[in-house]
């Protein structure tokens, strides 16, 4: 089985080298923070979560969303994602992995994470994301290899591994409902204290994994010959048009609280992030971009004619991605420390070597992506070759 991972041609070859220069870059970079501390990043003492935690946040969405696929297949024997659910695991894998990187990263000293395991506090939400990450890890990795394998020998997967995949799908939504635990129970903090913001953190998750799945679909069909079908991708669309809707309900409840009610906090970040506070206004290109993307890619996917043409749907789950990425993956994490709870505005830009250490750290989620799908289309050759 591990043969498979290094049978590929020069594109194959290409795209490794890229990620392990991307990934050498990184180390470079995070050699540098090692040495000089958290003060080589654009954090503060009023900003302490800055592009780490961010991508943390928005990559935990990524990873549960493997579920929109496991659950119709295995639950409901939905046969037209026989082919995506492979796919949907695997990137549940190497998205779980980056989230821990990013945890890593973001602690500074590599010693304070085995603190976490060595001396662990059942009192903090933080242990308990990082428990449910791990196991959820540990659940797609043996589901993954036991269904490749499967494969390969073209028998059914072993009985022992369907209590692990019917236990795979809450586990799923749990790992970012604890997430948005870790932000809501912050009392000081008012942008993040709503009860909504789990679930809004599922309702992008659902919209932004599916929309990443079906671009990466549509790429292993085009260069790799492996066709997860018209029906599985069509699906993905209309699940995606769903759950961005709903995301976008969501939203739209939280600017009603904050504006209508007249709440302060909530309403100076919402200030904050759409027209700027004391002539500072960093964050407030990115959330209009973001909105438009958001706004124009979910009216095209409300339109069945458009969202069923590939060439429309790429772009438009592009830009659903995009659009989420802005609001979890930069946006919300920030603006929740903006202004302090004495009301001071304190501004956040990520340095050259934050922005270098997490480019490093996607490039480990891409290179174990690249090798698992490599390895399913090099088992999926044999076995039709067979």
């Amino acid at each position: 089985m591990i043969q498979n991972f290094f049978r590929g041609g020069r594109r194959y070859w290409t795209l490794m080298a890229l990620w392990v220069v991307l990934i050498v870059i990184g180390l470079f970079a995070y050699d540098r923070q090692w040495h000089l501390g958290l003060s080589v990043t654009g954090m503060s003492r009023d900003v302490s979560w800055g592009l780490y935690i961010a991508q943390f946040t928005f990559m935990v969405g990524v990873a549960a969303s493997a579920v929109m696929v496991v659950l119709p297949f295995y639950l409901h024997d939905y046969k037209a994602f026989a082919k995506t659910v492979i796919l949907g695991e695997f990137l549940a894998v190497s998205s779980v992995i980056v989230c821990m990187t990013f945890v890593f990263v973001d602690m500074g000293q590599p010693r304070r994470v085995m603190n976490v395991l060595l001396h662990p506090q059942f009192h903090s939400v933080m242990f308990w994301d990082f428990m449910s990450l791990f196991g959820y890890l540990l659940l797609n990795i043996v589901i993954g290899s036991m269904a490749i394998e499967a494969e390969r020998k073209g028998t059914p997967p072993p009985h022992w591994v369907h209590p692990l995949i019917y236990l795979s799908i809450p586990w799923a939504v749990s790992i970012h409902t604890v997430t948005g635990f870790l932000y809501a129970g912050l009392a000081s903090r008012p942008f993040w204290m709503s009860a909504i913001l789990a679930p809004r953190f599922l309702a992008s998750a659902f919209a932004a994994g599916p929309s990443l799945l079906i671009v990466l679909a549509l790429g292993v069909r085009r260069w790799g010959g492996f066709d997860v079908g018209r029906q599985a991708i069509r699906t993905l669309g209309t699940i995606v048009t769903y759950a961005m809707a709903v995301n976008v309900f969501f939203v739209l409840l939280e600017v009603f609280t904050a504006l209508y009610s007249g709440i302060p906090h909530d309403r100076q970040t919402l200030t904050y992030l759409y027209v700027g506070m004391d002539g500072r206004a960093a964050l407030t290109p990115w959330m209009w971009a973001g909105d438009i993307l958001a706004v124009v890619s979910l009216v095209g996917l409300l339109v069945p004619r458009i969202r069923h043409q590939e060439r429309w749907l790429v772009p438009l789950c592009a830009g659903v991605f995009a659009s989420l990425w802005i609001d979890k993956g930069l946006a919300l994490v920030v603006a929740g420390f903006i202004p302090s709870p004495l009301e001071v505005v304190t501004q956040y830009a990520p340095t050259a070597t934050e922005i270098a250490i997490s480019v490093g750290v996607y490039a480990v989620g891409a290179l174990v992506l690249t090798m698992l799908y490599k390895l399913v289309l090099n088992v999926r050759e044999k076995t039709q070759l067979a």
